[in-house]
């Protein structure tokens, strides 16, 4: 059976606003959060798989897809508050799941939300100083993004050819009307390449369940952090390493992710 989105526009805390997609009508609450260059159909495979049973909502975070236009600050900070107010819309959420910056607005903000399950899939929790331009905003990014139109759409379908074709489509989405600059102020707001990009701070005795998952290629999680992350993190803290698979662990590894999700999301947290 194919489940397809129902779609709603959210008003953000600013006055901005984006775009949320609904999976399903019953069962426990996944809220879904995208990397860099991604958007909130990179999810839409998981809500697929998931949306006999469960409820998956995800959105787009500012620059990103529908709400390329979206700008204002692109601080971990006002990404936490995006992520509260569509949370807040929601009639619980049970479980949020995050990749790459997703992954790192959505440890950063579990702590203004009521007692939720996180899975974060290889998230930056912490980026080197000096090291963000040369990883992030690099010359095939800049390449990419210096195209325009159907030029770059074409782009993007040729780095996506072997994708799912849901996952070719979600990068489109994401990339089609993106601006470079929308990179480049997450590095500049966030003061990444001084080491302002550091949120190991925030994972300290982490508050509720929180599962780290790791790239074994190619990881933004660095062995120190995970070193890190096992011996500050705290009782709820749990750190699995997928051997063999890259960053994109939701696409890579998306039956082993699907079934993670689906476990986490069923487990209730304790009250505190």
């Amino acid at each position: 059976m194919t489940y397809g989105a129902r779609s709603v526009t959210v008003t953000l805390g600013d006055g901005q606003k984006t775009i949320c997609d609904k999976y399903g009508e019953r069962g426990p609450v996944l809220l879904c959060v995208h990397g860099i260059s991604s958007s909130r159909l990179t999810w839409a495979r998981l809500g697929e798989r998931l949306a006999g049973s469960y409820q998956v909502y995800s959105y787009d975070q500012r620059g990103h897809g529908d709400s390329a236009g979206v700008l204002g600050p692109m601080t971990i900070e006002r990404s936490v508050r995006d992520l509260v107010t569509v949370a807040s819309l929601l009639p619980t959420v049970d479980l949020i799941v995050g990749h790459c910056w997703g992954g790192a607005v959505a440890l950063a903000s579990v702590r203004l939300l009521d007692p939720v399950r996180v899975l974060a899939l290889d998230p930056i929790i912490r980026i080197r100083p000096g090291t963000y331009e040369r990883e992030y905003v690099n010359p095939d990014v800049r390449v990419l993004f210096g195209t325009e139109g159907i030029h770059r759409e074409a782009r993007i379908r040729e780095k996506t050819g072997a994708l799912d074709p849901l996952d070719g489509d979600a990068d489109v989405h994401a990339m089609r009307d993106m601006s470079l600059a929308v990179i480049e102020r997450l590095g500049t707001h966030n003061s990444a390449e001084e080491g302002g990009w550091d949120l190991r701070d925030r994972v300290v005795d982490f508050p509720y369940p929180l599962t780290i998952v790791r790239a074994g290629v190619d990881s933004v999680v660095s062995d120190d952090d995970a070193d890190f992350l096992l011996q500050r993190g705290g009782k709820n803290v749990k750190l699995n390493v997928f051997e063999g698979e890259g960053h994109s662990l939701h696409r890579s590894a998306f039956e082993r992710v699907a079934a993670l999700a689906a476990d986490l999301a069923e487990r209730r947290v304790p009250a505190q």
